[in-house]
């Protein structure tokens, strides 16, 4: 089972093998800032706030390939951490990894009732232009938006406030 998995593996790009530990470590901050950080704290880091709106941000083909292979290496990472790398953590690492590129993106927040017990699921996904980064494709299908964010370079074409990071 061990040279299958190794085998795939070895057939990713190099970016993604590039990535694979930075992004495992940042899957592990990622959800330690979730356990101990309050959310109104934590906002700031997700990007600018936009309320519900959903956001598609435009960006180029080079900016795709490059946010494909951000959501390749955070998918890869986040099946061999031994913490629990949900969606949360995962959209936290694949929204730092696509501002270090400075691909604009769009972070959603979503809750949906189960229709069978009528609990609530919540649920964290990235765009980048009109790609899931992270978190899945049916999600604007399933989930209703509850919170948007966006990449600060966005924030700032369209007028709108950027958040300082907590000091």
């Amino acid at each position: 089972m061990l040279p299958n998995k190794l085998r795939k593996l070895r057939r990713e790009p190099g970016f993604v093998w590039l990535w694979l530990g930075p992004t495992w470590a940042l899957l592990g901050l990622s959800r330690g800032l979730i356990a101990l950080v309050p959310f109104r704290r934590l906002a700031p880091l997700l990007g600018t706030n936009v309320g519900v709106e959903p956001w598609v941000p435009l960006v180029s083909a080079v900016q795709a390939v490059r946010a494909r292979l951000i959501g390749r290496s955070v998918q890869i990472a986040a099946r061999y951490t031994p913490w629990e790398s949900n969606c949360f953590p995962q959209a936290i690492t694949a929204r730092l990894l696509l501002g270090l590129y400075r691909i604009p993106f769009a972070l959603y927040l979503g809750l949906a009732r189960d229709r069978d017990n009528n609990d609530l699921s919540a649920h964290a996904w990235v765009t980048a232009g009109p790609m899931h980064v992270a978190g899945g494709g049916a999600d604007f299908e399933r989930f209703t938006v509850v919170g948007c964010f966006v990449a600060p370079v966005l924030a700032k074409r369209m007028g709108l406030p950027v958040p300082r990071m907590p000091g």
